[in-house]
C-alpha cells in the first residue's frame, strides 16, 4: 500500500467525553486530582504539577477556592470570576478545548453539580526553565534552541511537557536508591513508543538495588545490556530538542532529580554522530557534516596505527616524494615509532585530562600554551617527528567532532589497543583490529535492540537518516528498527506538495 491510501484509511477519532478525558490524563505520574468541599460546594481540581506556578495555584486559585467559595451559595463555574483574582477564566464543555488548555498549564475546576463542564484558569510557569546559565554547554549548537535540562527533575519534565502538548506524553514516576531515594521518571509517548521497550525499561529501572544514586550516568551502566564494553549503549544529552526527537520516533527518556541529562534508549551505534543541528540545516549541509564526523572518527583511529604500521613494516607505502621529509623528521628520534606514539598520545590525553580538571581560564591558557610549548620542545628533543606531531594532533582533534562526549572518549580509548596491534603486526594487525572491533559492535546490543541496525541487520529503508540526513518530504516514517506502534509521523504525500497562496 502507498503512503497516501495508509492515510485515506485512517478513520476519524471517536470524540471523548469528560470521564474519559481525566482517565487519559491520570496515566501520568505528573497529572494531580485532588476533590474538596467549600460550603455546599463539592468540586475537584485537575492540573498538571509540572506545569503550574505552585505559588499562583496556592494564592491564587486554592486559597480562594477554600476560603471565598462558602461566603456565595449558589455560585456556578461562570461565576468564578467574581471569586478567583485571575484574568481570562474559561468556562467549557468541551473535553478537547480542556484537554488542550490543561497541557499548556491550565487549572480545570469543576463542580459536582456540573459534571460536564469546567472552568479554566490559568496557571502556568511561564519562566519556569527558562533562565540564565542554563544553556547546553556540552552540546552547543550553532543554529536551534539553547535551552538544556537543570539538575531539578520538575523542570526538566516542565520543559519536556511544553515541547509535546500532548496528553499520550506520560510520566511514570518512581524512587531507586536505598538511602538517597532518588526520584526517577520515565517518559514516553503513548501510541508511539513499543509497550516491550517501555516495559524493558520499567523492569529494568525497578530492578536497581543500589544505596545512593548520584547522577543518571549510574542508572546508564546499571540498566545497560553490556556492562563489559568501553561503548555507551544509551545516549545522555543535555538538550530537550535531541530527548524531544528521540520520544518522537518511539524510544524512551528517562530522568534523573539531581542530574541535567536524559538517557535514552534503546540507541544505536549511529544516533551517537546524530546532531540536532543537522535539522536545522538543509538537508545538503546536513548530510555533508555527518559525513564529515564519520570520516573524522575513522581518521582519529587509524591514523596513528598507520603510522607505526608504515614506518615498522611497510616502508614500501611510502611514496618517493615523502620518503625524504620522513626520513629527515626522524634522523635524530631514537625510539621506535610506536613509542613515539604513544608518548605524543598519552601527552595529549594529559593535557586534556588536565584542561578538564581546572577552572575555565587556566584550562584554555594550558590548552594552548602547553601544546605549543611541548610540542615544539619535544621536536626539538628529538623525541618525536614533526610529521607524527601533525598526525597526532589531528586524530585528537578529529575525535572531538563527535556529538556525544562519552562516544568521543571511546573513540580515544579504542585508539591505544589499535596502535599496539599495529606495532606488533603491522597492517595485518589493523585488519584484525578492525574485525574485533567489528564483531564486539555487531554483539552489542540496548535494550535487546542491535546496537549496529541497520547496517546489521541490514535495514535498508532507514538508511534514510543514518549516514545522510535526507530531507523531510522522504523522512515521514519513523525508524522501523524500534517498532514504533505509530508508522508516520506526517502525511508524506501532503508534505511533498507546493501551495501556492491562492489555492
Amino acid at each position: 500500500m502507498g503512503f497516501l491510501s495508509f492515510f485515506k484509511k485512517k478513520k476519524r477519532p471517536l470524540e471523548q467525553t469528560m470521564p474519559q478525558l481525566w482517565e487519559k490524563l491520570r496515566r501520568s505520574s505528573d497529572f494531580v486530582e485532588v476533590s474538596f468541599s467549600a460550603g455546599d460546594k463539592e468540586l475537584s481540581i485537575c492540573y498538571f504539577d509540572s506545569l503550574v506556578d505552585p505559588k499562583v495555584l496556592q494564592e491564587h486559585v486554592l486559597c480562594h477556592l477554600q476560603t471565598d467559595l462558602s461566603r456565595h451559595p449558589g455560585v456556578r463555574l461562570e461565576d468564578l470570576q467574581q471569586i478567583v483574582p485571575i484574568q481570562r477564566i474559561e468556562v467549557s464543555e468541551d473535553p478537547a478545548l480542556i484537554e488542550e488548555k490543561v497541557l499548556k498549564g491550565f487549572v480545570a475546576v469543576s463542580f459536582r453539580e456540573q459534571p460536564g463542564k469546567a472552568a479554566l484558569i490559568s496557571a502556568a510557569n511561564e519562566n519556569l526553565g527558562l533562565r540564565e546559565n542554563n544553556d547546553s554547554e556540552n552540546e552547543f549548537s550553532v543554529v536551534g534552541p539553547k535551552v538544556g535540562f537543570v539538575e531539578n527533575v520538575g523542570t526538566n519534565l516542565h520543559l519536556m511537557r511544553r515541547q509535546i502538548a500532548t496528553p499520550n506524553l506520560v510520566f511514570r514516576e518512581m524512587m531507586i536508591g536505598s538511602m538517597s531515594k532518588t526520584k526517577v521518571v520515565i517518559a514516553y509517548i503513548d501510541g508511539v513508543a513499543n509497550p516491550e521497550t517501555i516495559q524493558t525499561v520499567m523492569q529494568r529501572v525497578k530492578a536497581i538495588h543500589f544505596d545512593i544514586v548520584f547522577d543518571n550516568a549510574i542508572i546508564d551502566q546499571l540498566i545497560a545490556d553490556n556492562s563489559r564494553t568501553p561503548f555507551p549503549l544509551f545516549v545522555s544529552t543535555e538538550r530537550i530538542d535531541r530527548a524531544v526527537y528521540a520520544l518522537a520516533s518511539g524510544q524512551v527518556a528517562v530522568f534523573c532529580d539531581g542530574s541535567p541529562y536524559a538517557v535514552i534508549g534503546p540507541s544505536t551505534f549511529f544516533d551517537f554522530f546524530t546532531s540536532p543541528e543537522d535539522y536545522y540545516l538543509p538537508w545538503v549541509l546536513g548530510s555533508f557534516f555527518r559525513l564529515i564526523r564519520f570520516f573524522g572518527v575513522m581518521f582519529s583511529i587509524l591514523a596513528s596505527p598507520v603510522y607505526v604500521a608504515v614506518l615498522t613494516y611497510h616502508y614500501e607505502m611510502i611514496p618517493e616524494d615523502l620518503l625524504g621529509p620522513i626520513i629527515y623528521s626522524r634522523s635524530n628520534v631514537p625510539f621506535p615509532p610506536v613509542l613515539e606514539v604513544l608518548f605524543l598520545e598519552i601527552t595529549i590525553e594529559l593535557l586534556r585530562e588536565a584542561g578538564a580538571r581546572l577552572p575555565t581560564k587556566v584550562a584554555q591558557t594550558l590548552g594552548i600554551v602547553g601544546g605549543i610549548v611541548i610540542g615544539q620542545a619535544t621536536v626539538d628533543a628529538g623525541l618525536a617527528s614533526t610529521i607524527l606531531l601533525i598526525v597526532v594532533a589531528l586524530a585528537a582533534l578529529a575525535s572531538f567532532t563527535t556529538p556525544i562526549f562519552k562516544m568521543s572518549n571511546t573513540i580515544r580509548f579504542i585508539r591505544f589497543p589499535f596502535i599496539l596491534f599495529a606495532a606488533c603486526w603491522g597492517g595485518i594487525g589493523i585488519i584484525f583490529a578492525v574485525c574485533g572491533l567489528l564483531i564486539h559492535l555487531g554483539r552489542l546490543q540496548s535494550l535487546g535492540y542491535p546496537y549496529l541496525v541497520p547496517f546489521y541487520p541490514l535495514r535498508l529503508r532507514n538508511f534514510r537518516d543514518t549516514f545522510v540526513r535526507s530531507p523531510y518530504s522522504a523522512t515521514a516514517e519513523r525508524p522501523t528498527l524500534f517498532r514504533p506502534q505509530s508508522r508516520f509521523r506526517y502525511d508524506p504525500e501532503d508534505a511533498k506538495q507546493k501551495r501556492d497562496i491562492d489555492e
